[in-house]
C-alpha cells in the first residue's frame, strides 16, 4: 500500500515536471526525495524515542526517592538538634542596659516589695549602674516533678519567654530579662513609677488622685489597642489570660470580658469585688450591675460622680457604659473584637 502511495506520487511529479524545464524537474524530485524519511530509519526512532521515555520515568522515580530520603534526614536532624538544645540556664538578657553580673547581684539583695499576686511577687529593683527595674518572682514551683524535668516543657517556657521579650508596642511592657533558678523564675520588666491602674483607683476613691474622664478614657484606649496588638498583629496570636486593673501599666473573648471588667472600673470607680454588688438588687457582680441599669436607662447612676461634668462628656460615658455591657455579655459570640473596640472608643473622643 504504502509502494502504491509512493508510486502515485512520483507520477503527480513527472506530470508536474512536463510543464517545467528539465533542471526545475530535477531539481523537485531531488528535493522531494530527500525529504522523504526513509522506512529504515523509523523503527530506529521509535526505539530512541521509547528509551528516552523510559529513561525520564526512571530519573523521575529516582529524584523522587532521593528527595524523599533527604526530607526524611533533615527532619531527623532537626529533631535531633531540637532535643539536644540545651534549656538556657542563668540570666537570659534582652536588654543591653542589663548585664548578667548585676542582675544577679540586684536579684540576690532584698527588695522593695510592690505587690503580690496568685502565682509570684512584684519587686523593685536597682541595678548596680543605677537602672531600675521591677522584677516578678514566681512562685516556687516543684523542680524535681517528672513535668518539670521534661525537656519539651522547659523548652515550651524558653520559647514563650522568648515571644514575650520580641512584643514591641507602647501600651505593653516589654520582658528585658529573665532568670532561672532550681525551682523558680524572676522576670524582669521596666519598672513603671506611676504603679498599676489599681493603685491609681485606689487613689481616687482615697481622694489622693484626680482621674478625669478623658484621663480614664484614653487608658482604656491604650489598653484595647494592646490586645489588639497580641489578637491581630502578632503571628501567631497571643491571648492575655490575666487582664486585670493590678496587670494594666482562654479565647480572645476572654480577653475582652476582661477588658469590660476594666472599663467599668473606669467608669464607675468600684471594683468587681466591692461588697456593693453583693447587695445588688441586679445580682452579684459588677456585669449585672451595669446592664440592669442600662436596661432599665438609669446608666448615669452607675458614673463616678468625680468625673461627671460637662454634658457632651456624660453621653460619651453613657456610651462607653454600652460598650461596657456589650464586652460583659454572657456569650462570648456576642462580644466584640479588640480591633472592633478600638474603632469605638476612639471614636467615642477626639485626643
Amino acid at each position: 500500500m504504502r509502494g502504491c502511495i509512493v508510486t502515485v506520487a512520483l507520477l503527480l511529479l513527472l506530470l508536474l515536471c512536463l510543464h517545467q524545464t528539465p533542471v526545475e524537474c530535477k531539481e523537485r524530485l531531488i528535493r522531494q526525495l530527500s525529504s522523504r524519511p526513509s522506512s529504515a530509519t523509523k523503527p530506529q526512532e521509535f526505539k530512541i524515542g521509547f528509551k528516552r521515555v523510559i529513561l525520564s520515568i526512571v530519573l523521575g522515580i529516582l529524584t523522587g526517592l532521593i528527595g524523599a530520603i533527604l526530607f526524611a534526614l533533615l527532619i531527623k536532624i532537626a529533631v535531633q538538634y531540637i532535643n539536644q538544645t540545651p534549656f538556657l540556664k542563668g540570666p537570659v538578657i534582652f536588654s543591653p542596659k542589663i548585664s548578667s553580673k548585676t542582675l544577679q547581684s540586684a536579684l540576690a539583695n532584698e527588695n522593695q516589695l510592690l505587690g503580690s499576686s496568685s502565682n509570684g511577687k512584684y519587686y523593685k529593683t536597682v541595678l548596680d549602674n543605677g537602672l531600675t527595674v521591677a522584677a516578678k518572682v514566681l512562685e516556687p514551683f516543684d523542680s524535681g516533678s517528672p513535668e518539670m524535668q521534661s525537656k519539651s516543657v522547659k523548652r515550651r517556657i524558653q520559647q514563650e519567654l522568648e515571644v514575650l521579650a520580641s512584643l514591641r508596642h507602647r501600651h505593653l511592657r516589654s520582658l528585658r530579662a529573665y532568670v532561672r533558678e532550681s525551682d523558680r523564675f524572676s522576670l524582669v520588666y521596666d519598672y513603671m513609677p506611676m504603679g498599676s491602674l489599681e493603685d491609681a483607683m485606689n487613689g481616687v476613691r482615697e481622694n489622693h488622685l484626680e482621674l478625669r474622664w478623658d484621663v480614664r478614657l484614653r487608658i482604656a484606649v491604650g489598653v484595647i489597642k494592646g490586645l489588639q496588638y497580641l489578637h491581630f498583629t502578632c503571628v501567631p496570636q497571643i491571648l492575655h489570660y490575666n487582664l486585670k486593673p493590678t496587670n494594666v501599666m482562654y479565647t480572645d473573648k476572654s480577653d475582652i470580658f476582661s477588658f469590660g471588667m476594666i472599663l467599668g472600673v473606669l467608669l464607675t470607680g468600684r471594683y468587681p469585688t466591692d461588697s456593693f454588688f453583693r447587695e445588688a438588687v441586679s445580682g452579684g457582680s459588677l456585669g449585672q450591675w451595669l446592664r440592669h441599669l442600662q436596661q432599665a436607662g438609669e446608666a448615669h447612676e452607675a458614673l463616678d460622680k468625680s468625673i461627671l461634668g460637662e454634658e457632651v462628656e456624660e453621653d460619651e460615658m453613657l456610651m462607653a457604659v454600652r460598650i461596657a455591657v456589650v464586652c460583659l455579655s454572657d456569650l462570648p459570640d456576642d462580644r466584640p473584637s479588640s480591633d472592633e473596640l478600638v474603632t469605638m472608643l476612639t471614636q467615642l473622643h477626639s485626643f
